[in-house]
């Protein structure tokens, strides 16, 4: 007798979220000049949660000024000292991670239980970790005299808001600069939380500035000449037009871009346990992961029994409402993302290949997509070769290593990848020929804050995480 699971839903009475929010500039919320604002809505329902400031290339500049004025100051404090600030608001974090999840699961998307399992602990993780390292740094293996740059003008996505603020706010203050921070348009709330908890915490007004707003005002941000340094996640098309904004600058930039993850299993994988890496490579936070495993690679002979297996496992997923405790999958993140997800969809039944998904009943307000495998795909078809960034699942065969190696090479990305089976001897002759910057062994998606992430190829440069984070915001 199967069990039905009853609504578990997270109160949403936790957060309070005001109509509108200003830009956080100087330690102090503004208006933008111009008085410009947008709406920030929730996914899954289509609400608008609030009004936020569209900051103009004049506000861009208050901030960068802001930054500028706080660098020598805040440079030129102790590690010790700048650490204890890193340290308060990773205990702020922790306090707040109740409120900080429900309200980025509402502005995102994203199940509540990713959020407050998986987001939460991690974006408190990179200020405690990075806060040891502020008073090490001569130890850090960068010289013994490491220099900050200066100030770090920073562009995040809206997929995971909070943790990649973190990713780069963190190392950042650790080493001496000063931020000015962009996030995505469609995800801001949590930014301008986390602005409230850095005047909770005492940083000195200027240390870390929030500007919100679209496209043109990160392109402000990246081409303002008070910038030092450039640090963006995002797609590989704006990463490419950022690298041409500052050619022949003295910025320096780091990129952390798309993906075309290859998640490979061999005959000799333990298929329950690969079935679940499978499920969370893509399916976590509705496939919008720059790492995600969109490609399955499985060897021939065992192909159908993982096939059988995973749309079974599939068939176990739950969809709907992301406060909802017992969700699987959540929301897609904007209207032009499913868009984009169905017409890559489509292409791939266009192309040949066979979509299968689960019996899955999809809300009637908000952007959904239901949970989906293609078989019969070749190398040549645009879901195998494009990133959808969505909960789709491109299956090719192989029959020997090499072939596996192949296929999974033949991308123009090189993020990461996955590896199953129960050699070590295989895993690491495999990890030695794949060409991705982050490769997981019988398992999938997992980070730590002592763990450098990056990619190569048309997936970026540079490496966030662990001591390799440091250098990013070094002069070294």
């Amino acid at each position: 007798m199967a069990f039905e699971y009853a609504p578990a839903p997270e109160s949403r009475a936790i957060v309070d979220i005001a109509p509108s929010h200003g830009l956080f500039v100087g330690g102090e919320f503004r208006e933008a000049v111009d008085g410009r604002v947008f709406k920030t809505v929730s996914p899954a329902s289509e609400e608008v949660l609030s009004e936020v400031a569209q900051a103009s290339a004049e506000d861009v500049d208050a901030a960068v000024a802001a930054a500028r004025a706080a660098f020598p100051a805040w440079s030129g404090l102790p590690g010790a000292e700048r650490a204890k600030y890193l340290f308060r608001i990773a205990r702020l974090i922790q306090e707040r991670s109740r409120e900080l999840a429900v309200l980025e699961s509402l502005d995102n998307g994203k199940p509540i239980r990713e959020s407050r399992d998986v987001d939460l602990p991690l974006v408190a993780a990179h200020f405690f970790y990075y806060a040891g390292w502020a008073d090490k740094l001569p130890h850090a293996g960068f010289g013994s005299d490491p220099r900050p740059l200066g100030v770090a003008g920073q562009v995040i996505p809206w997929n995971f808001p909070l943790l990649m603020l973190a990713w780069k706010i963190a190392p950042a203050l650790a080493t001496g600069n000063t931020v000015v921070l962009k996030p995505a348009e469609t995800t801001p709330l949590t930014a301008l939380r986390f602005a409230e908890i850095c005047r909770q915490a005492g940083l000195p007004p200027g240390v870390v500035n929030i500007v919100t707003g679209d496209g043109a005002t990160g392109a402000a941000l990246v081409a303002h000449p008070g910038v030092d340094k450039v640090a963006f996640t995002g797609s590989t098309e704006v990463g490419k037009e950022i690298a041409r904004t500052i050619a022949g600058s003295r910025k320096r930039l780091s990129l952390e871009l798309g993906g075309k993850a290859a998640n490979i299993v061999f005959d000799d994988a333990a298929l329950d346990q690969a079935v679940e890496g499978i499920v969370n490579g893509i399916f976590f936070n509705q496939g919008h992961v720059c790492c995600a495993g969109s490609r399955l690679l499985v060897q021939e002979s065992v192909a159908e029994e993982l096939l059988d297996a995973l749309r079974r496992r599939m068939a176990t997923l739950r969809l709907g409402d992301p406060l909802d405790k017992n969700t699987d999958i959540g929301a897609v993140n904007s209207a032009a993302q499913l868009a984009r997800i169905r017409e890559l969809a489509e292409a791939g039944e266009a192309e040949g290949a066979e979509r299968w998904s689960p019996p899955c009943a999809l809300p009637t307000s908000g952007y959904w997509f239901a949970p989906t495998l293609f078989t019969g795909v070749s190398q040549a078809h645009r879901i195998a070769r494009e990133e959808i960034f969505g909960p789709v699942l491109s299956v090719l065969t192989f029959r020997t290593p090499e072939e596996a190696v192949a296929k999974a090479n033949n991308t123009p990305y090189g993020l990461s990848a996955g590896i199953w089976t129960e050699k070590g001897s295989r895993i690491l002759w495999l990890a030695g020929k794949l060409r991705a910057g982050v490769i997981w062994s019988n398992t999938f998606n997992k980070f730590d804050p002592t763990s450098p992430f990056g990619g190569y190829q048309e997936s970026g440069y540079g490496r966030e995480g662990g001591r390799h984070g440091l250098e990013a915001y070094l002069d070294v």
